[in-house]
């Protein structure tokens, strides 16, 4: 049996990468001006190495049942988290105008990416992480189809958004475990992307806690949006993700990977796409922040009950 403080000391690494991040900001010490440079050179370059990495040689997707389930694991548990944001929404007295769009999207939408690998990493192992990355091309398919009509309230969709890097990096990495060519990926190249990689996920996060340094001190809370969208994120959405987990015929490392996207706050995404497609960023932002911190408190205790529910036993390292 693991217990939340187990938990706790497993991911505090992640979290005090973010707090780093916000007394590097706040000392001035990282700029605002070095976000972009970073977050470019992590994301064209470091993320893709470090995902097509751990997905060479990943027997669990040899299964192409495995891989679709992912796939659609990840596109319909979004659009859940989005329909709960839409009912919370109602209830605490929003409407379109009044940043209902941006509430539903923000609040139900989970951090998918630079924040769950690590965990993902740390509570399975190296097991479930390609299986990760595969499940959030189906988020980024929501993300950039649902989510953008929800928020710009048109049918147009930007599918060049989601060709980027890391969606590239995935499906080469799977056409060479599916074809089993990945077994011929070793030697020398192959340590040379992998230690390009291992940094992506650290740097990522420290500049997210920049970023959450800016927010915070950029907007002024409502306290309506904040209880209303922990709600969705912390409570709410956990639920069904992890019913998902108990009931659906899933593999084991996607319930791993559920498990960890139950307990996560919201994602960053719909800041932007709240900014690019006429929505109200400062609701984005401020769900960001309040659910990122207060899942210090419940995601310890969200990972615990759904393994004791689910009967999974995560290695702790």
């Amino acid at each position: 049996m693991i217990s939340p403080l187990d938990v706790v000391a497993s991911v505090l690494p992640v979290y005090l990468l973010i707090v780093a991040g916000v007394v590097l900001r706040w000392t001035g010490i990282l700029r605002k001006e070095h976000d972009d440079g970073v977050m470019r050179v992590v994301y064209t370059i470091m993320l893709p190495c470090f995902m097509l990495d751990k997905i060479l040689g990943s027997a669990v997707l040899k299964s192409g049942a495995v891989v679709v389930s992912a796939l659609i694991t990840g596109f319909c548990l979004l659009l859940v988290g989005i329909a709960i944001g839409v009912v919370v929404g109602r209830l605490i007295g929003l409407e379109r105008g009044t940043g209902m769009r941006t509430f539903a999207l923000a609040s139900g939408s989970q951090n998918f990416g630079f924040t769950a690998a690590p965990v993902v990493e740390i509570l399975w192992s190296t097991g479930a992480l390609p299986l990760l990355f595969v499940h959030n091309i189906g988020v980024e398919l929501a993300m950039w189809s649902v989510g953008v009509m929800i928020m710009s309230g048109e049918r147009g969709i930007p599918w060049r958004k989601i060709i980027n890097g890391p969606v590239m990096a995935v499906i080469g990495g799977l056409l060479l475990v599916i074809l089993g060519w990945d077994s011929y990926c070793i030697g020398p190249a192959r340590k040379a992307m992998s230690m390009i990689g291992i940094g992506a996920f650290p740097l990522a996060i420290v500049i997210t806690g920049c970023t959450i340094m800016d927010l915070v001190v950029a907007e002024k809370p409502s306290w309506k949006i904040i209880c209303g969208a922990c709600l969705v994120r912390l409570v709410l959405a956990p639920i069904a993700f992890l019913t998902a987990a108990r009931f659906l015929p899933l593999a084991t490392e996607l319930r791993q990977v559920l498990v960890v996207q139950a307990a996560m706050p919201a994602a960053m995404t719909p800041i932007m796409l709240a900014r690019l497609y006429g929505g109200r960023p400062a609701t984005a932002v401020q769900i960001v922040v309040f659910t990122t911190a207060l899942s210090l408190i419940t995601l310890p205790w969200i990972i615990t009950l759904g393994c004791q529910w689910i009967g999974l036993h995560p290695v702790l390292r």
